[in-house]
């Protein structure tokens, strides 16, 4: 048995598309700016560090006077070694099994330190890493900040609020609202 006649003759799949294509320079416009937008760009300098014999109380204060969520963790040499969250201190203070082994928060707060309740071995990215691939390991990981790290050293931190005003930004200079940008006609 023979295949059917096909429907897409030879003159409608070879002919010109109705609409000219995009220049190198028109796409660059257009397009979504990952290869322009640097995690460099959008973090936040200089970064609040803690060193991991720091109390949970300490932490804690620190955190709220400096209005940050998210901190990283050194050791004394000065060296990366963690990441500790408001949700970690949260956490540290509200754990059952510390509250019952101790009769006071507050003794809970000066005898805990940030080796106990930080996260270990933080996920980085380096300051030419491009700000959609720092927003794909945020959500991948559901985490809230990446530590920037540039020949071992902190240099900054991104958060998700710095990606969240950086989509706002370009969204309001109409890089990502250009007609066409999303199936639209031009």
């Amino acid at each position: 048995m023979g295949h059917p006649k096909r429907a897409i003759t030879r003159d409608i799949r070879t002919r010109r598309p109705k609409r000219a294509t995009r220049g190198a320079e028109d796409e660059a416009a257009v397009g979504w700016p990952e290869e322009t937008v640097r995690v460099a760009d959008v973090m936040t300098r200089p970064v609040t560090t803690f060193r991991a014999e720091m109390t949970v109380g300490a932490a804690i204060e620190a955190m709220r006077a400096r209005k940050i969520r998210h901190a990283p963790v050194l050791d004394a040499k000065g060296a990366l070694v963690g990441i500790v969250s408001d949700g970690d201190l949260r956490e540290a203070i509200l754990d059952p099994a510390v509250l019952d082994g101790l009769e006071d928060l507050r003794k809970a707060l000066r005898v805990r330190t940030l080796k106990e309740v930080a996260t270990w071995g933080p996920i980085t990215v380096k300051p030419s890493t491009a700000i959609r691939q720092a927003a794909l390991l945020m959500r991948e990981n559901r985490i809230g900040a990446l530590p920037v790290v540039e020949q071992g050293r902190i240099v900054g931190m991104v958060t998700g609020a710095d990606i969240l005003g950086t989509l706002i930004r370009l969204i309001d200079e109409g890089v990502i609202s250009k007609p066409g940008r999303w199936g639209g006609e031009d």
